[in-house]
């Protein structure tokens, strides 16, 4: 098989007993499960957690994003779960929760968001990645490898997985994550969150400029009537999941046995 074509295959791997409460994880702008394993054993035991990784495809729309997934967990016999939407993973949520194929019982969002904030910004972002040398783009996935080993110094799970996200960073990954900034840029689902009738709630760290929580906490509360709870952790950053695992695990174990 060519590596084109593993590239566009999406990846699932499921932790813990299908008794148990059901948690998906749908990653932010890296693409993979790479970030979240201080995350995956503070939830061990007490939730079925099912891990995605995207293909590094240049053309799905978050359509495709959101039906190849529905595939995989019902291939997977996963008929019922939370979805767990971190950073640009939150628009496939929308996208899944628009669709209406899958029984979601609630969605959280994990430095989320709805219509992102600062269009801008995404467009400024996907016009450098596009840009950037192989070379330029090597240094810098080295150089935030240096420093996520000092960020997640207390989270040895997630530093055991640092050299696996790092060889995960190719050329064809760096044109992904520009398809993915494109969507972003392009997607506007606030009609999809105004409207739907399960359960929402929004997790951010307190340091966050790349999604700035107050714009998206004060839009939620003004404009979707299924917000339930929206919180902050004071200790964290934008990969909320990761760098407060044991807080943000609480938390939406809290949210999860709230409802019925």
């Amino acid at each position: 098989m060519t590596p084109e074509i593993m590239a566009e295959e999406l990846q699932l791997r499921i932790h813990g007993e299908a008794s148990l409460p059901t948690l998906i994880y749908l990653p932010g702008l890296h693409g993979d499960w790479t970030l979240i394993g201080s995350f995956r054993k503070v939830i061990g035991g007490r939730a079925r957690f099912v891990e995605i990784t995207y293909p590094r495809t240049l053309t799905w729309s978050l359509d495709d994003y959101a039906a190849t997934i529905e595939a995989a967990l019902a291939h997977n016999g996963i008929t019922r779960g939370w979805l767990l939407g971190e950073s640009y993973g939150s628009q496939v949520l929308w996208a899944m929760v628009a669709r209406g194929k899958f029984p979601a019982q609630g969605v959280i969002l994990a430095g989320g968001f709805v219509k992102h904030p600062m269009r801008w910004a995404v467009r400024l972002a996907e016009k450098l990645t596009g840009r950037i040398s192989t070379a330029l783009f090597v240094r810098i996935v080295f150089g935030y490898a240096k420093i996520a080993r000092f960020r997640y110094r207390h989270s040895p799970e997630t530093l055991a997985n640092i050299d696996e996200f790092v060889v995960r960073r190719t050329e064809l990954d760096r044109r992904a994550a520009q398809h993915r900034l494109h969507l972003i840029a392009q997607n506007d689902p606030r009609p999809i969150a105004s409207q739907t009738p399960l359960p929402v709630f929004g997790l951010s760290g307190i340091l966050d400029p790349l999604v700035p929580w107050p714009f998206i906490r004060r839009w939620l509360r003004k404009n979707c009537p299924a917000l339930r709870d929206y919180r902050i952790i004071r200790r964290a950053d934008h990969n909320v999941l990761s760098t407060a695992p044991a807080e943000a695990a609480k938390q939406i174990f809290d949210w999860m046995n709230q409802q019925p």
